[in-house]
């Protein structure tokens, strides 16, 4: 038996190109097991790792595959004889006699097909699993990925899979999300892709088939009090309250209306921007109780500036929440929210001034930033109060770690990405945000406006406040 089965594998390497085939299908077998059973015992994380195990290896196996016919289509053409000619001769006389050779090779064949067809469907599961995940999203590229993939993590959405919003349902929607992965990568390595990506994402599923699967459109009622704290750059750091009442309804009978009014099944938003950009309207349209449209045009544009090709954009939740997930943070704000949670003490002197001279400046790359951060805060501690050094060394450590870290998180120059690189349209604090419609600019041929009253989405409780606001103000 052992003896049929060394002269078939005999016969199948004809030469030196089916040989080839035979050693490198048989490797990539074991290889891709023995990565396999590291990953799942835990010990192989690192995503190129998950590459070579998911792509290169498969790919080694199928094209070992590919080489033992083509070579011996190859031996058939040099010798002029018929492949079982060559075949049978790795088989002894007896063994041709006796009738063992074809069956058995029949046999053999057959069962590793079928172990050939196995082996690719539990690789190509695998695959797919493994590219799902959000660590592969993330660190493949670690270069172009690695801004996303920071804020991801420190998202609302940071438990949620990237291709839930990123790839659809369907066959189709996974054959397109993977011819694009294709070109990602080909982008990757010749550095095809512009810096910073630019937003926002056209393919993007639509909201109807992503955020809506948990938020509910239909549940979006009543009001929100937000409150938060501001400090001034003074020696005291001087803390100012602000409160406001949100508006987040979306209306219907019964129900009080609010920002989400926009996206509610009874209304329907539809606009055209320049150059499809999402900012800058040429004219938006709201659906009417008898079906109709009216439309507000944008009276502040040139005529040169709109596009005959027009894009129209049914409006929807990202339209808004635009950095739901990859949230980046205004450096002023994100000190605010820092010390607020105690994370920088107030009691440094001119420490809000201090770390936003640091974080404003301009620096040639990464480590050098968080160089001169550390530098620009600790020398002035020591310029200016010597005498805190001693009782408040804690303090001035942890200020420039929390100061180095909101840098890090933000700030990307291998990917061109400053502050305000990626701006929220979630209000109005990092840009036009909602007067990007809600502008006197936007008129309609009957003379009206888009209402820009500021009691439409909220009620101010609290501005600039000395004190913090009490349950009675709310």
């Amino acid at each position: 038996m052992r003896r049929l089965y060394l002269a078939f594998l005999r016969g199948v390497s004809a030469n030196k190109i089916s040989r080839t085939g035979v050693v490198l299908t048989t490797t990539a077998f074991f290889l891709f097991i023995s990565f396999e059973a590291l990953r799942l015992s835990g010990m192989l994380h690192n995503a190129y790792v998950g590459l070579i195990s998911y792509l290169g290896i498969p790919i080694i196996f199928v094209i070992g595959l590919a080489l033992i016919p083509f070579g011996w289509w190859r031996s058939t053409k040099l010798t002029g004889r018929p492949f079982w000619d060559l075949f049978s001769r790795e088989f002894s006389p007896e063994d041709i006699t006796a009738r063992r050779v074809g069956a058995r090779v029949i046999r053999v064949t057959a069962l590793l097909t079928l172990a050939n067809f196995i082996f690719l469907g539990a690789v190509s599961s695998r695959t797919l699993h493994f590219m799902d995940e959000p660590h592969f999203c993330g660190t493949a590229c670690h270069q172009v990925m690695d801004p996303e993939w920071t804020t991801y993590q420190q998202s609302p959405h940071a438990e949620v899979k990237c291709v839930e919003c990123h790839v659809g349902e369907g066959l189709d929607a996974l054959v397109n999300s993977k011819l694009n992965g294709a070109w990602q990568v080909i982008s990757a390595t010749f550095e095809l892709y512009e810096k910073p990506i630019p937003t926002p994402v056209h393919t993007l599923r639509p909201a109807r088939e992503t955020c809506e699967e948990c938020h509910w459109p239909q549940k979006f009622h009543g009001n929100t009090a937000r409150s938060w704290t501001t400090f001034r750059q003074d020696s005291l750091n001087t803390p100012r309250y602000s409160t406001l009442l949100m508006k987040t309804g979306s209306g219907g009978v019964g129900k009080p209306t609010g920002s989400h009014w926009h996206i509610a099944e009874e209304n329907t938003v539809r606009y055209a921007s320049i150059d499809d950009e999402r900012e800058t309207m040429i004219w938006v349209e709201v659906k009417q109780d008898d079906g109709s449209w009216k439309r507000y045009m944008n009276t502040s544009i040139d005529g040169e500036e709109e596009s005959g090709d027009e894009i129209v954009r049914v409006m929807d939740c990202v339209d808004c929440h635009n950095r739901a997930t990859h949230i980046y943070e205004e450096p002023e704000k994100a000190l605010d929210e820092r010390m607020e949670r105690g994370m920088i003490s107030r009691d440094l002197p001119y420490i809000k001034k201090r770390a936003l001279g640091a974080l404003l400046g301009s620096y040639p790359d990464k480590p050098t930033a968080l160089e001169q951060i550390d530098l620009h805060i600790r020398n002035f501690y020591q310029q200016e109060y010597p005498e805190l050094l001693p009782e408040m060394a804690d303090e001035i450590d942890e200020a420039v770690a929390v100061t180095q870290a909101i840098y890090d998180r933000n700030i990307h120059p291998e990917m061109s990405i400053d502050w305000g690189a990626y701006p929220s349209h979630l209000g109005h604090e990092q840009g036009p945000g909602c007067f990007r419609c809600h502008d006197f600019s936007m008129e309609s041929k009957d003379g009206d406006f888009i209402p820009m009253d500021c009691d439409l989405c909220h009620t101010i409780i609290a501005d600039e406040d000395r004190e913090p606001p009490t349950f009675l103000d709310l």
